[in-house]
């Protein structure tokens, strides 16, 4: 269990800050719009990532090329989901908006997992699975409503 504690910290700092920026994108893009709060958003992460980067020598950052091309839309991805959240959060709230975000990432992971696609380790869906998904779905319509 101790060397799962850092994880299970750093994936809580995470969902925090998922919080935290999705209530201040939201903030930008009911001022200013979805695709204006993308570019504040990720401008301010090419800035910060590239001090880190600055700091650490440029890390291993020549080795981008060894990456799978699939994996490099993950940024164009990301202005999807900034976009969606900037849009979504000031017609239907945070809560909501996470909400709804945290069901489809769920059911996305499960469907990636059960095929395998595109690296992710296969673990078939199965009842217990697919009862857990609803039991989310659930709790999402509870909360959306």
């Amino acid at each position: 269990m101790s060397s799962l504690f850092p994880a299970i910290a750093v994936a809580l700092v995470a969902g925090v800050a998922i919080a935290l920026q999705s209530l201040f994108s939201g903030i930008i893009g009911g001022r200013l719009g979805a695709a204006e709060s993308s570019f504040i958003v990720h401008l301010g992460g090419f800035l910060l990532s590239g001090l880190i980067l600055l700091l650490l020598r440029g890390g291993a950052i020549a080795q981008w090329t060894t990456v799978p091309w699939y994996a490099l839309t993950a940024g164009f991805l990301g202005v999807v989901i900034v976009s969606s959240v900037s849009f979504a959060v000031p017609r239907v709230g945070l809560a909501s908006t996470l909400t709804l975000a945290i069901v489809a990432q769920l059911v996305m992971g499960a469907v990636l997992d059960h095929f395998g696609w595109f690296g992710a380790v296969p673990r078939p869906l199965d009842v217990l699975r697919v009862v857990g998904l609803m039991a989310v779905a659930g709790g999402t319509w509870l909360v959306v409503r």
